[in-house]
């Protein structure tokens, strides 16, 4: 059986949210099977859980927000990504603010943390949804098109292209494709870092956003050039983050998919408009499990690799 997939024991970071500027303690724990990934605002006086579910996303201005009642808890996308790609099921989330903590501003950080806390196999079956129909979004026409599409696939990949018409980001790849099958999440996708321009940084923090943004925790670019004094992690680290955010955002409708996902210029919110249109309708998908590991596609048996 391909089993769902937890953690051994609990482990902990402490950092600051991206947008608020706030010092934030993140618990990650083990859940019981069927649990799914849940976040709980434990600095409230009465503890609130928020499950993770296309639904539960209120909010795609920037980061993807996930809300119930008042609740809510902002920039889920990197470590719903790393849980992703180690293919983790069933996570409880601690935190002690409304943002998850940016850390490097990349989700390499959070699979460090959910490796060393070692990841536990379940004894209940790894549940899938599989695309049986294509699905797709779109935003805008002509050279303001966006759109983002899911297709059956046996297996999961994900190819993204952007176009940003900046000297730095023209001067790198603009199309990446990963597959689960093939490439390893940690050292092909982990380690691509946000990324913002000076100028839209200033305006972002002039409306209280970004506050704790810097070249620690992002990639940093003025009108023709990368500010960072170390450069790239990768040649194509800007579309790659792109993958790593989809990533995040797709995993949020809390169960993998074996799909493939495309993108044109997609982000949060036509990333979680694609999700719920795919539950819409009902015929497009169903849900599996493989009583045969052997019978998984590449890249879904095996948690994957360390760097």
């Amino acid at each position: 059986m391909l089993a769902q997939r937890t953690l051994k024991t609990l482990t902990q970071a402490v950092g600051v949210g991206l947008h608020s500027g706030q010092r934030v303690e993140l618990t990650l724990r083990p859940a019981r099977p069927d649990t799914g990934i849940v976040f709980r605002r434990v600095d409230l006086p009465e503890p609130v859980d928020i499950p993770v579910s296309a639904q539960a996303v209120t909010d795609t201005r920037l980061a993807s927000t996930i809300s119930s009642g008042q609740a809510k808890v902002h920039t889920v996308e990197h470590l719903m990504s790393a849980c992703a790609g180690l293919g983790i099921d069933n996570l409880y989330v601690d935190i002690t603010a409304e943002e998850v903590p940016i850390l490097d501003g990349s989700a390499s950080s959070f699979v460090y943390l959910l490796q060393s806390a070692g990841i536990e196999l379940q004894n209940a079956p790894k549940r899938f949804i599989r695309l049986l129909e294509t699905v797709e979004v779109s935003d805008g026409q002509g050279d303001n098109i966006k759109w983002a599409r899911l297709e059956p696939y046996n297996g999961y990949r994900l190819s993204f292209e952007i176009d940003f018409k900046h000297p730095a980001v023209d001067s790198t790849g603009q199309q990446v494709v990963f597959d689960m099958g093939r490439g390893q999440y940690a050292r092909d996708i982990a380690r691509a870092r946000t990324f913002g321009f000076t100028k839209d940084v200033e305006m972002m923090r002039a409306n209280g956003l970004a506050l704790g943004g810097g070249l620690d925790n992002a990639i940093v670019m003025d009108d023709y050039k990368v500010l960072n004094s170390d450069g790239l992690r990768y040649d194509d680290e800007f579309v790659k983050h792109k993958i790593l955010d989809a990533m995040g955002d797709l995993f949020i409708v809390g169960k993998p998919l074996l799909a493939a996902y495309s993108a044109f210029r997609s982000g949060h919110a036509l990333n979680n408009q694609l999700l719920r249109a795919l539950l819409a309708r009902p015929s497009a998908y169903d849900i599996v499990t493989f009583a045969d590991e052997s019978k998984a596609p590449a890249g879904m048996a095996w948690a994957q690799p360390a760097w």
